[in-house]
């Protein structure tokens, strides 16, 4: 009995070791025969190549690190299965199961993903354009930079962009929390320094601001002409070369401004407004800046809503029309004086003056428009003359030749009067002092010239150009609330040139 236990222990532990042996055969590594194992490392956000990754096997073979490319080679790996390990900071460790096998290298493509925690700022952003300390920028210019992240997640990031001002504490916030790397900064000053910073924020939050740019605007154009432009509603000042390349808005108020004239000493504008309520006498520089009120008692009347008044010859003063009353007055606001009383139950309008012989000349109006009648005054307000009685129609918007010879208004030919104070067919005359030389000019020469003033149309608020050889003036169609254009004309009528659309009441220095 006792024997035969001891044989079946041995059949058994027999049995045992043969199973072992077995299994012995099925291993990953068959020694003698070797392959290659080849594989490239990406980011798995934007499909880069991940450098300097450490590569490892089990079962072990050697330690590898990824080139630039994020490319590996294991050359001489014993054939069999293998698990791939991958690791880099920032990144999520990853395996990945292979089979070398003989005469064919093993290819295999690892994506890492970002581990968390690892966001990092954005870069500080680049590239700007205007590039920095850029001269001769227009008043309204594009702002470019470049935003990147290091994560490689660009398209997730967001920017602030602040202007400032030189010599300024005021900011403007042109951008904000925007996926825009371009933005336009408009209503600029000419001859002006600014100065402007980026700001980027990435998903997580984490933020970066970039170096201070700047750039300078061109010189301040010296635009000669000034005219108010009515648009959505509201009147401005503008001002313009004779191109219109230089287009300048002045003025940007929800009041109406009107009614610009540049000072003889060419400095100042100045223009009307009704912010107060009634329109009073402002003055500013030639880029809108540094409005100044001048006036207290208002330029107003009959039919005198802000129109009524000049620069005086020198530029240091302003005369101006209240009701019936005409006014002197210096142009910071001080020296108020009176020059003279319009005849009873009329008021002062439209008025000039010139520095030849000092004098002055001036519009006055009964209780209808249609009632309107020129003088001539001292600069002092003295000596009174008639100079163009009452006619039938509106008679409007004396002004003195640059020698101070002759005086050009306008006239509605076909005497027409109703309650709005509408004309058919203004013209332009001009004529010497004491009545004599009387030219239309809006008829043109002989009245048959083909580029005289169309029917239907009339040519109101006319001026001389600087240098007299021209009347500007605005030319618009008879029927209420039309819309006006500036033009220029030879003081006998020819070369009629429009030069300005939806503008009025022009001015030329």
């Amino acid at each position: 009995m006792f024997s035969f236990l001891r044989l079946a222990t041995r059949l058994l532990l027999v049995l045992l070791l043969s199973q072992g042996l077995f299994a012995c055969e099925d291993t990953t590594v068959e020694p003698g025969q070797n392959g290659t194992l080849e594989g490239v490392v990406l980011d798995a956000v934007n499909n880069q190549p991940v450098a300097n990754a450490a590569i490892t096997t089990n079962p072990a073979t050697s330690s590898y690190t990824t080139d630039a490319q994020g490319k590996f080679a294991i050359a001489g790996v014993p054939l069999g299965k293998y698990a791939l390990s991958i690791r880099k900071t920032d990144y999520k460790q990853e395996t990945v199961n292979v089979q070398v096998n003989q005469n064919t290298p093993t290819e295999v493509k690892v994506i890492l993903e970002r581990a968390a925690g690892s966001n990092k700022r954005p870069n500080v952003p680049t590239t700007p354009t205007p590039t920095d300390r850029a001269t001769n920028q227009p008043t309204s210019v594009t702002l470019r930079w470049r935003s990147t992240d290091p994560d490689g997640k660009t398209d997730t990031l967001r920017n602030d962009v602040i202007l400032y001002e030189s010599g300024s504490t005021d900011r403007r916030q042109l951008l904000s929390n925007s996926r825009d790397t371009t933005v336009v900064a408009s209503n600029l000053k000419y001859n002006t320094t600014y100065f402007w910073q980026v700001t980027v924020r990435d998903k997580a939050g984490e933020t970066v601001k970039g170096d201070i740019w700047s750039f300078q605007t061109r010189a301040q154009p010296d635009n000669r002409f000034l005219f108010a432009r009515e648009e959505n509603g509201n009147t401005d000042v503008y001002s313009s070369d004779e191109t219109g390349a230089n287009l300048l808005r002045l003025t940007s108020s929800p009041f109406v401004e009107t009614a610009p004239q540049l000072s003889p000493n060419r400095d100042r504008v100045a223009y009307t407004s009704n912010a107060t309520g009634q329109f009073q006498i402002y003055t500013m520089n030639r880029d809108g800046s540094d409005a100044r009120q001048v006036t207290l008692i208002p330029v107003d009347g009959y039919f005198n809503q802000g129109i009524g008044y000049r620069w005086s010859p020198d530029g240091a003063q302003l005369l101006y029309s209240s009701y019936n009353k005409l006014y002197r007055i210096n142009r910071d606001g001080t020296g108020l004086t009176l020059l003279a009383t319009a005849p009873q139950d009329r008021h002062f309008r439209e008025c000039d003056w010139t520095a030849q012989g000092n004098r002055i000349v001036v519009q006055t109006v009964g209780v209808s428009v249609y009632d309107a009648e020129l003088y001539l005054f001292n600069a002092d307000g003295s000596n009174r003359t008639l100079l163009v009685s009452n006619l039938p129609g509106r008679l409007d918007s004396p002004s003195f030749s640059v020698d101070g010879r002759r005086v050009l208004y306008t006239r509605d030919l076909d005497g027409y009067e109703d309650a709005t104070g509408r004309q058919l067919n203004a013209h332009i005359f001009t004529q010497n002092l004491d009545g004599t030389g009387v030219v239309d000019v809006s008829a043109g020469p002989g009245g048959t010239s083909s580029t005289s003033k169309a029917n239907g149309f009339n040519d109101i608020v006319p001026r001389y150009a600087p240098d007299g050889s021209k009347i500007i003036f605005a030319q618009v169609n008879n029927v209420n609330r039309s819309t006006p254009d500036v033009y220029n004309v030879d003081l006998d009528g020819r070369n009629r040139t429009r030069l300005f659309q939806n503008a009025t009441l022009p001015d030329w220095k």
